[in-house]
């Protein structure tokens, strides 16, 4: 894969990943919509200060397969086995980005102004989810049952599509399927502008364990070569 490729498919790790792995929706006795169930996700928020998990990604033909780290109100850090010594980290003001295939370090600067809408760091805080109901129209796909993960999967999942309010959205559609035992979200699915799928797998999830802010301080290999502004200048 070549680095802009790469470099294009980060852009949808950012905008997806800040979305992902950090929404937890607590036992709720009545559903009786999709709205109400959102709510409940979102009040849970306030009681997670940290977690880990294992997560996979899959956009296109390309699986990645890591563990990941988020501490609120925004640092988060995914570390890499496949691909081997790969690292995403951000910080809620940097986000970097270490390719050892390419030997390349990418950065970006990231503003309190681009943190605003539903591609932005905010969302990995309770307030972030508030602009995600407010931006995109929730629904359960078939109702608040919950349904096999997937064809011939004996695992379940209680569905809810996502759809945007506008046009500036980096997503069409968002899709979350939530465990209906434990009440988190198992897997995340998005469809971008292009058409494009990208999914999010979590599993093994700790919560409040007390990860420090230390966890989130990357030291980039001193022989790697440094890419600013990849995704998009801090001027734009």
């Amino acid at each position: 894969m070549k680095l802009w490729e790469l470099c294009s498919l980060k852009r949808s790790f950012f905008v997806f990943f800040l979305l992902a792995g950090r929404i937890f929706a607590p036992a709720a006795q009545e559903i009786v919509t999709a709205e109400r169930y959102l709510e409940t996700v979102a009040g849970r928020y306030g009681g997670i200060r940290d977690y880990e998990a294992r997560i996979t990604i899959r956009s296109g033909n390309t699986d990645m397969y890591g563990t990941v780290s988020h501490l609120v109100p925004s640092f988060l850090r995914i570390d890499f086995t496949t691909p081997s010594e790969q690292v995403i980290v951000f910080d809620g003001e940097m986000l970097t980005v270490y390719l050892p295939e390419y030997r390349a370090i990418l950065n970006q600067s990231i503003s309190s102004g681009r943190r605003t809408g539903a591609s932005g760091a905010s969302l990995a805080t309770a307030q972030g989810l508030t602009l995600l109901r407010r931006n995109y129209l929730p629904a359960f796909i078939t109702g608040p049952a919950p349904e096999p993960l997937e064809a011939g999967s004996s695992e379940t999942a209680v569905r809810l599509r996502l759809t945007r309010r506008n046009i500036s959205e980096g997503f069409r559609e968002i899709i979350l399927y939530v465990n209906p035992q434990t009440h988190l979200i198992r897997r995340i699915e998005g469809r971008t502008i292009a058409e494009s799928l990208v999914r999010f797998d979590f599993s093994d999830i700790k919560i409040n364990q007390g990860i420090p802010e230390q966890r989130f301080l990357y030291d980039s290999p001193a022989s790697a070569n440094l890419y600013n502004n990849f995704l998009f200048r801090d001027t734009d």
